[in-house]
């Protein structure tokens, strides 16, 4: 394994960061998919066998209960200054803004919650999963910048966000002294490239790590496609959302990943992810079976030729919107977002 600093943190992380999306209990949450608690604990624990120190999980994720079984596991396996934990929080629910909840309010709540669920007294990285129109960015920062102040996180990081949106933010939070987003979690692999338009060299100019989820395309960049495919392709509405299985400019590049390991005598996974690794800090990369990880790790000692890089990437073409990120705009065509700074807007 490989390490590297997470942008201008001191956070030295792992080139793989496993993503626990797939870990929890599946009737406590929206994916039926996830695996239990003795499969999760496997997972992580060849993770750290092979060097990995950075994972990746949410409030969100089965209710808490992959924040659940990760703590519990890294607990057992791990020493907890040896490992990198980021977890993510969301926005503020309708029925929070009708008692009038505020965002500070929110994410102390928040934090408290995936402290209890992990079994920890602090995140390195605490993640503002999505976009809230509904809450001004003063609020969300200064309640960041609260929890960083009271120990309770180390860094802070943004996912599904547009480039313009963590400038704002961060040029807020220069301004009123608070916590900067460190990270960015975006969208983004060999066959949704649209991050390169603004976010790629706007954290390469701000040294802000990027730590992308959907690597392997929800499973699309590590096999061809046909049958014999995996429980999580089939049920995952979500991904067939974001990825349109007929698109032909994205089957080109598969298929160039494909012939590109049997020429490399390697896994389409490792391909992948070898390429990703040119571009980004760590890729978020899920594991539901064993295999999963460790082909992800091998890739960090994987390096392609300039014409192989050229020739996976040669095939793309623009991409729309896709996911979350299409649907990162105020809830309604009457809504106004106000960007407050105390008694100043802007």
């Amino acid at each position: 394994m490989r390490y590297t600093k997470l942008g201008h943190s001191d956070l030295n992380v792992s080139r793989i960061c496993l993503g626990c999306m797939g870990f929890g209990d599946p009737g406590r949450g929206q994916h039926s998919w996830t695996i239990d608690e003795e499969h999760s604990r496997e997972i992580i624990r060849r993770a750290l066998e092979l060097g990995v120190n950075f994972f990746d999980t949410a409030i969100a994720y089965q209710s808490g209960t992959s924040e659940q079984y990760v703590g519990r596991a890294l607990r057992d396996y791990a020493k907890r200054d040896e490992v990198v934990v980021a977890t993510k929080f969301l926005p503020r629910t309708p029925e929070e803004m009708e008692r009038g909840v505020s965002g500070q309010e929110h994410i102390g709540k928040m934090i408290d919650t995936s402290l209890k669920n992990l079994g920890m007294d602090y995140v390195d990285l605490y993640i503002y999963h999505m976009w809230d129109w509904n809450t001004p960015v003063y609020d969300i920062m200064d309640g960041l910048n609260r929890v960083v102040t009271a120990g309770k996180v180390r860094y802070i990081g943004i996912s599904n966000c547009f480039a313009w949106q963590i400038a704002k933010a961060n040029c807020l939070a220069e301004k009123e002294g608070f916590a900067k987003f460190v990270s960015v979690q975006g969208h983004y692999n060999l066959i949704f490239r649209e991050e390169e338009r603004e976010m790629v060299p706007y954290c390469h100019e701000e040294n802000i790590a990027l730590t992308p989820y959907s690597a392997l395309a929800s499973g699309r960049l590590s096999r061809l496609p046909g049958p014999g495919g995996t429980k999580r392709a089939e049920e995952d509405t979500y991904a067939k959302f974001k990825y349109d299985a007929t698109a032909v400019q994205d089957n080109v590049i598969i298929s160039r990943v494909a012939e590109l390991a049997e020429k490399l005598g390697v896994t389409m996974t490792e391909v992948s992810l070898a390429w990703l690794l040119t571009k980004v800090t760590a890729p978020v990369v899920g594991a539901t079976k064993l295999h999963h990880i460790e082909g992800a790790v091998k890739s960090v000692e994987m390096a392609l030729s300039d014409d192989e890089l050229a020739y996976l990437e040669e095939p793309y073409s623009p991409h729309p919107l896709a996911g979350v990120m299409a649907q990162n705009k105020p809830s309604n065509s009457k809504e106004k977002h106000v960007w407050s700074t105390g008694d100043q807007k802007i």
